[in-house]
């Protein structure tokens, strides 16, 4: 078999059916779309149409925004709910799951609601600010799972506007005393 003698399968290539030329063709007339109605007329209806129900399009809420897939959900525990634990104690995941506090496995976070008579070791996934000064006031200690967090660095934009910010007040330092040489006598 040669290049020039490839053909397509017979059925797989047809000819469009031309429509709308004379009753002879068996297309003529209404061309295929029967007598009256919606379907029978030029304009049809548009894309997302509905028969009158309220359309899909228009019925969804259309807030913008979105849902961030890294955002990191804490269970919160209040300080009020340390209490049970023996003073001198060590309080852990494992020790919140027996208690019934977390589900095994769930990150938590500790908040300072409430008040903490009992000097604890408190290890958690992340601790508030307040919760974190109860704690060590009450003579505890605060152990982060996965270690203390850092500090976020400043973003690029402020440092930016920051080091423009200071260009244009040393010149003006300069030319606020612009000193004259003394004349020698």
């Amino acid at each position: 078999m040669k290049l020039h003698e490839l053909r397509a399968p017979e059925g797989s290539r047809t000819k469009k059916q031309r429509v709308g030329r004379g009753t002879g063709s068996g297309r003529g007339k209404t061309s295929g779309r029967g007598q009256k109605g919606q379907l029978s007329r030029s304009e049809g209806f548009r894309l997302g149409f509905e028969g009158g129900q309220m359309p899909l399009a228009q019925r969804l809420p259309k807030l913008g925004g979105f849902k961030n897939p890294f955002k990191k959900y804490y269970r919160p525990i209040n300080l009020t709910k340390l209490n049970r634990f023996e003073s001198g104690g060590e309080v852990g995941p494992e020790t919140l799951a027996e208690a019934g506090l977390v589900k095994p496995g769930q990150p938590y976070k500790v908040l300072g609601t409430g008040s903490l008579g009992r000097k604890l070791t408190v290890t958690a996934h992340a601790f508030s600010a307040s919760a974190r000064a109860a704690i060590e006031k009450a003579g505890g200690k605060v152990v982060w799972i996965g270690g203390e967090p850092v500090a976020k660095p400043e973003p690029e934009k402020a440092a930016k506007a920051s080091k423009a910010e200071l260009e244009e007040e040393e010149p003006e330092a300069e030319t606020a005393a612009p000193e004259e040489p003394e004349p020698e006598a």
